[in-house]
């Protein structure tokens, strides 16, 4: 028997726009299956291991029973660790009831703006920016507010550009510092002035721990009521362990704790010990880490300008650059859907991360060397044959 129920999708649905960097890794997938050799720059994964005592400490305590509910805002000994960390690392206090540990930060970005946000409130987001920002305020009934950024300025905010979109249904200003996909950062002198702004900070510091040149700060240096939303997956090369946490002013946190209660429960038990481990040990293997992304770093930018492609903004954080394509087209997820198909080069259209990269290509340096430097030949080659360079 046919069932013949109409489905209603809530509008929300339509809302919430695919992920792009998402889209052209599976349809590389594809071409992967079908005997295709497929060189993957365009996700925000390392391609490093995890750190081998972290793995030692989740597989000791998964085997320790260490596999059950734990408290709701995360386990102690995790969120000392990182209160110690912001003491060691930025001088600031941070009490450990004003943390809240979650499976990655994407569950606490929902949760916060979900807070902030009654229907209609604004949030402030740079354009271009991390493509799940705007998503993540739509979900929740916000709307984000654009702020066009220039790539002479790091596609960062400038203070007096956000004062200008400030109304009273502003309720925070998003900044991301070292940025997706610029790979820039906002500096002292920068986060001092945006923290003197009339409204609430989120500061997504998820690639703290990856800058190559320039002093990277955390918003808690200027300001006691920001947010900061931080994690293991970049760092330290935890990308599938999905720990983050978010550090909250104190007259927010119970509200925020009471969303987790409902909608997450708890991080994994034996990844939040492993969570400490990375703190307390990871160290060396980060600086190993960082040291082979920067070397990456300083041969990607000077080859893709041979081939043609400007990189306005030097990136010194993350592992990504943003190059313009702009020369070749305006339409950067149908040039990058033809260089997948064409090269096998998987990259990230620009317009995933808003109006202000329409035509530029983001390429993310978390792979090895060798595979940069046939990626870039490749490219090269099909720029040739297209009568692009």
């Amino acid at each position: 028997m046919s069932n013949t129920t109409r489905i209603h999708l809530a509008q929300r649905t339509n809302d919430v726009t695919p992920f792009l960097a998402m889209e052209i890794m599976e349809r590389a997938k594809t071409l992967e299956s079908e005997g295709r050799e497929v060189i993957y720059l365009c996700l925000g994964e390392p391609d490093f291991p995890t750190p081998e005592p972290i793995i030692n400490t989740a597989q000791r305590a998964m085997l320790a029973g260490e596999t059950r509910y734990t408290h709701s805002l995360g386990r102690i000994e995790l969120r000392k660790a990182l209160s110690e960390h912001y003491q060691k690392r930025y001088k600031v206090t941070v009490d450990p009831e004003q943390i809240i540990v979650s499976s990655g930060t994407s569950p606490l970005m929902l949760l916060l703006f979900a807070a902030l946000c009654d229907p209609d409130d604004e949030v402030i987001i740079t354009d271009p920016g991390y493509a799940c920002y705007p998503n993540f305020i739509r979900f929740v009934g916000g709307k984000p507010c654009f702020l066009q950024t220039r790539p002479e300025q790091g596609f960062q905010p400038q203070p007096e550009e956000v004062r200008a979109l400030i109304n009273n249904r502003t309720r925070a200003l998003l900044i991301n510092s070292p940025a997706n996909p610029a790979g820039s950062i906002l500096s002292r002198t920068e986060l001092e002035k945006l923290a003197a702004l009339p409204i609430p900070l989120v500061s997504d510091e998820i690639y703290h721990g990856l800058t190559y040149e320039g002093e990277e700060h955390s918003i808690l240096e200027f300001s006691e009521e920001a947010f900061v939303l931080g994690g293991f997956s970049k760092a330290y090369a935890m990308t599938g362990w999905r720990l983050g946490y978010l550090i909250a002013p104190k007259s927010a946190v119970r509200a925020l704790q009471t969303f987790h209660q409902n909608v997450v429960i708890s991080a994994n038990s034996f990844v939040q010990l492993a969570g400490v481990t990375a703190l307390r040990k990871g160290e060396p293997y980060l600086a190993e880490m960082r040291a082979e992304y920067d070397r990456r770093r300083r041969h990607l930018i000077p080859r893709l300008e041979e081939i043609g492609l400007k990189v306005h903004t030097q990136p010194v954080g993350a592992f990504y650059v943003l190059a313009d394509a702009r020369h070749i087209s305006n339409d950067s997820l149908a040039l990058a859907r033809e260089i997948l198909e064409a090269t096998g080069v998987a990259l990230t259209p620009g317009i995933d991360f808003g109006q202000g990269a329409e035509g530029f290509l983001r390429f993310s340096y978390a792979n090895s060397m060798e595979n940069l430097d046939k990626a870039v030949d490749r490219l090269g080659d099909f720029f040739q044959q297209r009568g692009w360079l």
